[in-house]
């Protein structure tokens, strides 16, 4: 896969990088051998029509479910080998607000440190 360069000719690391990643469903195939370079600083749209793998990808890639074949790093954690330190280095959010606007903001916050199975007084010192 080719390597980006930086102005200076220095390789810019890849925030992810894919190679013949492969996913099914029983016998439908979601993905089939998808490459991908993103530089680490770019911006990248994953567009695609309903049913072309876009949500299935990035399950794969913030270690939600496991690829079938293929491989992929995250901010420089193999997926496979180091998912942990995948979910350390990302944040993923979906295109609809995931927060409750029927509760506050720290509300809010208490939920996903409980969500995070984090003690009432960890919870309470994150989400200040």
């Amino acid at each position: 896969m080719p390597t980006s360069r930086k102005g200076d000719g220095h390789p810019v690391p890849a925030a992810i990088s894919t190679i013949g990643l492969r996913k099914s469903y029983g016998d439908k195939v979601v993905l089939d051998g998808i490459d991908l370079r993103i530089p680490t600083g770019s911006v990248f749209a994953l567009l695609g029509p309903n049913g072309a793998g876009k949500t299935t990808a990035v399950k794969i890639l913030s270690t939600l479910v496991s690829a079938d074949g293929g491989q992929a790093q995250v901010a420089g954690h193999d997926i496979a080998t180091s998912p942990d330190g995948v979910r350390a280095a990302i944040g993923v959010t979906g295109q609809f607000s995931a927060v409750d606007g029927l509760i506050t903001g720290e509300e809010n916050m208490l939920l996903m440190a409980d969500l995070h199975h984090l003690s009432k007084g960890e919870g309470r010192r994150v989400a200040a």
